[in-house]
């Protein structure tokens, strides 16, 4: 099995960008069979780029003795949650039953009107959600400008949406600012300066399995693996800061 590992420089040798897990032509992946807490992730590239989904469920393969998680993805280019809704794959997801929680991911969402845009969508989301037993959850990305400003808006804007509809907030883009107040040098995006880099899409993860649980992730292995994620590999040092500064953002934005 190739290994990718991520050493201390945060620079990933092996860049896994993976397709939408649904395919160009639409569809809906999951839940697989088991008992774990079934998660269905709804969102764009920033979602099914090295697919975090998985990420996520090998995370919680590592972490304890506990059922993993079960994860399902519907996810395209650039979608909003109002073209989800329009294409209609996603209501079908969570129509069709058997999700725990449904993740909720558009863009950062940080203009006054993106911003109503993303609490109006997620509220329509939400009914649908909670109708099929589920609870929503928004998943907080990070800025395509990486500036303070930029942060502050895209968690606001997503923290607006939580709050309105009584969901879970995943800060994952609060878990990538606290890393890189660790570290500046972290390489979190690839080359366009906005999609996750390996390391930045395992931050993400560590933020929504840290959310989800309600576990810190300090102490966790520094190797994450599964059927389905080839092995990747962090140092001690690399694998306690990404933990710390995940467990910073969820105790200072995260909840519910």
């Amino acid at each position: 099995m190739r290994w990718n590992r991520l050493g201390e420089s945060a620079l990933a040798l092996g860049l896994a960008i993976a397709a939408p897990a649904c395919g160009e032509d639409g569809g809906i992946t999951g839940p697989p069979s088991g008992e774990g807490l079934a998660v269905l992730f709804i969102g764009n590239s920033l979602t099914y780029t090295n697919d975090l989904p998985e990420i996520v469920a090998a995370i919680s393969l590592g972490a304890s003795d506990d059922p993993p998680l079960r994860v399902g993805m519907v996810a395209y280019p650039g979608y909003s949650l109002e073209d989800h809704w329009n294409r209609g794959d996603a209501l079908d997801a969570i129509d069709a039953g058997g999700w725990d929680v449904v993740v909720l991911q558009q863009g950062p969402s940080t203009l006054p009107a993106s911003r109503e845009h993303l609490v109006d969508w997620a509220g329509r989301f939400a009914e649908r959600i909670r109708a099929a037993g589920a609870r929503p959850v928004l998943f907080s990305v990070w800025p395509t400008d990486g500036t303070e400003a930029g942060f502050d808006a895209t968690l606001a804007s997503y923290g607006a949406a939580a709050d309105a509809v009584d969901g879970i907030l995943v800060p994952a883009g609060e878990a990538w600012r606290a890393a890189w107040a660790r570290d500046t040098t972290l390489s979190l995006t690839i080359v366009d300066g906005f999609h996750p880099s390996l390391l930045g899409s395992v931050i993400a993860a560590y933020a929504v399995w840290t959310a989800l649980v309600e576990r810190s992730p300090i102490g966790l292995p520094p190797t994450i693996e599964s059927d389905r994620v080839e092995r990747i590999t962090m140092s001690a040092a690399l694998a306690a800061l990404v933990q710390q500064a995940v467990a910073e953002a969820q105790a200072e934005h995260g909840g519910s």
